[in-house]
């Protein structure tokens, strides 16, 4: 379990899932040649992306970024699809923080697709129940709109039994959401309602911009997804937040990277700090 701690927040990386995906889908119209040197890829073409909630500790709240992939969610073929070869440990994680799923106050949801959401839910005879009784559920109106309304596009990735019985749960916001030292910012690109996670700590920074910069070998902003449904938008908020970050040391965090939990970049874009993750 890695750690960062700043001031007054700390965060730690659950075990949230793995999935394996077409690294040409995951890095758009890049060759294959240049992604290759900064990401892993194995024989079927596949990158390894970890689906890791990062654990918040802030005023007194506990706070989830994100939910997993979940467990039992997925069918045998979905495995397959997606390459799912781990899927959530959560409960036994936040056991080990001397906590359980009862105990969270948050979820930020940067976005909502099954990737990110499928730990939302869990079905108790037949029932969708929510993973996280006591907790609010944040996520932008945009993406919580399109999550229950999808489009012949985005329908395979916002599904139903992530969100059905958490209806009461949810709080959408219209362009920024706070709470202390944490603030959500609508952001689209990588969906219309996508969000990043901006925490400022003193004189610390954490910048999560989730996928619209999925992995630290996506730190270029012309490097976007092909699934990214609005490239354009994508580019231009990794830019700004990269600068953003960049101009104040920032922490750059990730839900998907399989070898850092964080990093630093220079001007350069060179990583100049890192936590790795622990294999």
């Amino acid at each position: 379990m890695e750690n960062l701690e700043l001031g007054n927040v700390k965060l730690k990386w659950l075990k949230g899932g793995v999935t394996h995906l077409d690294g040409g889908a995951m890095f758009g119209v890049v060759p294959k040649p240049l992604w290759t040197r900064k990401y892993e890829v194995n024989d079927k073409n596949q990158i390894e992306l970890r689906t890791d909630p990062i654990f918040i500790q802030a005023e007194g709240k506990n706070f989830l970024v994100e939910s997993g992939i979940g467990n039992g969610k997925l069918n045998e073929k979905q495995k397959r699809n997606f390459g799912v070869l781990e899927e959530s440990s959560l409960d036994a994680e936040l056991e080990r923080l001397g906590l359980t799923a009862a105990d969270i106050d948050f979820v930020l949801m940067t976005h909502m697709h099954f990737d990110h959401a499928c730990g939302l839910t869990k079905v108790i005879d037949g029932e969708l129940t929510s993973v996280f009784p006591n907790a609010k559920i944040i996520t932008s109106q945009v993406e919580w709109d399109e999550m229950r309304n999808p489009n012949i596009r985005s329908k395979s990735t916002y599904w139903r039994e992530n969100w059905q019985g958490i209806e009461q749960q949810v709080e959408a916001f219209e362009k920024e959401w706070s709470f202390g030292p944490l603030k959500m910012i609508h952001t689209g690109g990588h969906s219309d309602g996508h969000s990043i996670l901006i925490i400022e700590d003193g004189d610390s920074t954490v910048v999560h911009m989730a996928d619209i910069m999925p992995t630290h070998a996506h730190q270029n902003p012309l490097w976007v997804m092909a699934y990214d449904d609005y490239p354009m938008d994508s580019i231009f908020a990794k830019q700004k937040w990269l600068e953003y970050g960049i101009s104040r040391n920032a922490w750059f965090t990730f839900y998907h990277d399989s070898v850092y939990r964080a990093v630093k970049f220079d001007q350069d874009g060179k990583i100049t700090e890192s936590i790795e993750r622990k294999k």
